[in-house]
């Protein structure tokens, strides 16, 4: 789908579908049961969000044409980490008290994208390119921001002595968010000003001298951006709910929600980034899925921090010995990943697998 052509009219209609629905649920206090309305509306549910999602991909892509990379790619990945804080603290300020909700959220977020997200772009541009090149230097700016955010916000808090269990004191906890924001800052100094070619590849230098979008078309897709955005965190909450009783009834564990969760989030971010691999732009599928990772812990921890302290609840933060095992595995994997310039498919094959064995332990940890 060219942005340079008339707009489609998926990308204006399911945004608006999607808000009269929510506002159509939320007048009539429609509550979803497993009966066969239920369903109906679950389907209904489904088409609409996921072409919402859709839409906000076609949208941000045009504005990332216009306004070059990494910005674009920023952009996206901002847009997206600004739902998934949305998310969080509508469900913090209900009245279900969910203590572990931010830890498995950003838990799910980075092994969904280091591993998941990561492993099939690399899979899905070996098997089309047999190999493609990416920025080193860039790719070790990520991993190392990366692994110091991980490390201080979810395996830190099991070994510090002022508070017993996986949290952090109130003290503990404002100097990890200041520091996290500090380091994502400079980190986004360093990726849109002082470092800029760490991050574009060639292939998008050369795209940013074609032709773009009018200035008419980018103001409409910037409106229509904040519009599937806005729509999409509506509709997610309305989500989670059908995917609560989903899983009341086929008995899977909490953790199951996090995760479908987690995945609709991520999705614009996902489409984008696998097709770039498909268009051989590897390092724009690097800045979306490692640039998440980053914005996730910089952006929600920080938040959500602010909300528990507002609200006078206990925030849970470090993981168990198995999540531990998976994140630590993730970084030595992503070091030997990205630690040559260059992938092919045996690559995306093992972060794959590792992803597998995150969804699996989910069901039986």
């Amino acid at each position: 789908m060219s942005s340079h052509g008339p707009m489609p009219r998926s990308a204006w209609i399911f945004p608006l579908l999607a808000v009269l629905l929510f506002a159509g649920v939320t007048a009539l206090d429609f509550t979803f049961t497993p009966s066969p309305a239920g369903l109906v509306f679950a389907a209904v549910l489904l088409v609409i969000l996921f072409g919402t999602v859709f839409a906000a991909v076609h949208h941000a892509e045009m504005i990332a044409e216009r306004i070059g990379e990494p910005y674009g790619t920023l952009l996206l990945t901002l847009a997206v980490t600004i739902i998934e804080v949305a998310l969080i603290a509508t469900i913090m300020l209900g009245e279900k008290e969910v203590p572990t909700l931010a830890r498995d959220t950003v838990f799910a977020v980075v092994m969904i994208v280091c591993n998941g997200l990561v492993g099939i772009c690399i899979f899905i541009g070996g098997l089309r390119y047999r190999e493609q090149d990416f920025q080193v230097t860039g790719s070790n700016l990520y991993l190392s921001v990366l692994f110091v955010m991980a490390t201080i916000t979810l395996i830190m808090p099991n070994y510090t002595l002022t508070t017993s269990g996986p949290s952090y004191s109130a003290a503990q906890l404002g100097f990890v968010s200041i520091v996290t924001l500090i380091l994502y800052g400079v980190f986004l100094y360093t990726q849109t000003y002082r470092h800029r070619d760490y991050f574009v590849s060639a292939a998008a230098e050369a795209a940013e001298s074609g032709t773009h979008a009018s200035n008419r078309m980018l103001a409409l897709s910037a409106v229509l951006l904040l519009l599937s955005l806005l729509a999409v965190v509506l509709l997610a909450k309305k989500f989670s709910l059908v995917v609560d009783v989903v899983s009341a009834r086929i008995g899977a564990p909490p953790a199951f929600a996090g995760v479908l969760v987690a995945l609709l989030i991520l999705l614009p971010e996902g489409v984008a980034a696998i097709g770039a691999a498909r268009k051989n732009d590897l390092q724009k599928s690097i800045n979306l899925a490692l640039g998440s990772s980053l914005a996730t812990i910089g952006l929600t921890v920080p938040t959500v921090a602010v909300a528990a302290w507002a609200l006078d609840k206990q925030l849970v933060l470090g993981l168990n010995e198995q999540g531990m095992v998976l994140l630590l595995l993730t970084f030595i994997l992503s070091m030997l990943t990205f630690g040559t310039g260059r992938t092919n498919i045996l690559f995306g094959l093992v972060h794959m697998v590792v992803f597998a064995v995150f969804v699996f332990l989910v069901f039986v940890p």
